[in-house]
């Protein structure tokens, strides 16, 4: 499923742009339809709030809170480190034929990305999805809090339903320093996939299922909000519908559903372990590498035509995610997570222990 999210923002990205400058024509031209439908997938995003909800819970639940950081920190810095690495030495090739490296890579810009937060810095990203990760981060902040008094049903049900009412809160008196905690937009996508958690933990019952349909009644009043933004967006002349947005997303809370609680939990297949690795490097090299990479096809290698130049882009960044999770992610992860538990518990040196 997480695989499928981030293939919609691809999608997005690649296709739902009326912008000719990548392929050479607007897709809008040559593959409307396909161009009608990319429009719809920057709710791949929304997707992934919402099993992050879902297996966050599950990763977290009985951790510590410093076993939780350490279990975020080892799983999202490395790839992420690995691929602003890539997007630096692409920008700074690229620059070296004007000779303005030092403005194109300035090291501020390059320190403060390196933090994975440079929105809050001001300073713009040099991955531009990794907004994603802020919003994230704040979440994980949210659940430190829960795994300090520890995790049980009463406490996970109180958490949700004080965030919910904090994000009622939120959006009427539009505070805007509340929203920094609170993550108005996307409150009810995380609420919903915890409580899916919750039911397949515990069973269903009547309070999960009111506290789920009051966040995702909530959250589909609030996706207004993006679809506005959407529609503000430069380069397309698209218009999205609030109404087929909320049916799409709706649709995927029920194969979640489905996936957790129904008969698509059985799916036990090899194959799928691989996609979901994939997931992370995929999305973050998609965009900052993959755009460049396909305007550079359509410039030098215009043979392949539009669709050729779609198809051997996409592969060629699925490859390099392989790339990325089999030489990068994997080994630095493991490296990071062993050193990081040790700093948890370190040894006190014995000149200090009197």
């Amino acid at each position: 499923m997480r695989l499928a999210a981030c293939l919609f923002v691809a999608a997005f990205h690649f296709l739902g742009t009326t912008n000719p400058a990548i392929w050479g024509e607007s897709p809008k031209v040559f593959a409307p339809l396909v161009h009608r439908a990319s429009m719809y997938g920057w709710l791949g995003v929304e997707m992934f709030f919402l099993i992050s909800g879902f297996v966050i819970c599950m990763s977290a639940w009985g951790r510590t809170p410093g076993q939780f950081a350490v279990s975020r920190i080892s799983r999202l810095f490395p790839a992420y480190w690995f691929v602003i690495a890539l997007i630096v030495a692409r920008v700074a090739i690229s620059a070296m034929q004007t000779g303005d490296v030092w403005s194109a890579i300035h090291p501020r810009v390059i320190v403060s990305n390196l933090t994975m937060f440079p929105g809050p810095l001001k300073v713009d990203l040099l991955d531009g999805v990794a907004w994603t990760l802020d919003v994230e981060a704040r979440f994980y902040l949210l659940m430190a809090v829960v795994l300090k008094f520890g995790t049980t049903y009463q406490r996970m049900m109180g958490f949700c339903t004080l965030w919910l009412v904090a994000a009622f809160v939120t959006r009427s008196t539009e505070n805007k320093l509340l929203d920094q905690f609170v993550l108005s937009p996307y409150a009810g996508y995380f609420i919903a996939g915890i409580t899916v958690y919750l039911m397949c933990r515990f069973g269903q019952n009547l309070m999960l299922w009111f506290l789920l349909a009051m966040a995702w009644g909530y959250q589909l009043s609030v996706l207004q909000i993006r679809v506005n933004w959407h529609l503000a967006t430069s380069n397309t002349d698209r218009t999205v519908s609030w109404t087929l947005c909320a049916v799409l997303v709706t649709a995927f809370l029920a194969v979640l559903m489905l996936a957790s609680l129904g008969p698509l939990r059985r799916i036990r297949w090899s194959w799928l372990v691989t996609a979901g690795a994939l997931t992370y490097p995929f999305y973050l090299v998609h965009l900052s590498l993959g755009i460049p990479l396909a305007k550079g096809l359509t410039r030098h290698v215009p043979a392949l035509g539009f669709w050729g130049t779609v198809a051997v882009t996409t592969a060629t960044m699925l490859l390099l995610s392989y790339a990325v999770y089999r030489w990068a992610e994997k080994p630095l992860s493991r490296w990071l997570r062993r050193n990081l538990l040790k700093g948890l518990d370190p040894k006190e040196r014995p000149e200090f222990a009197h």
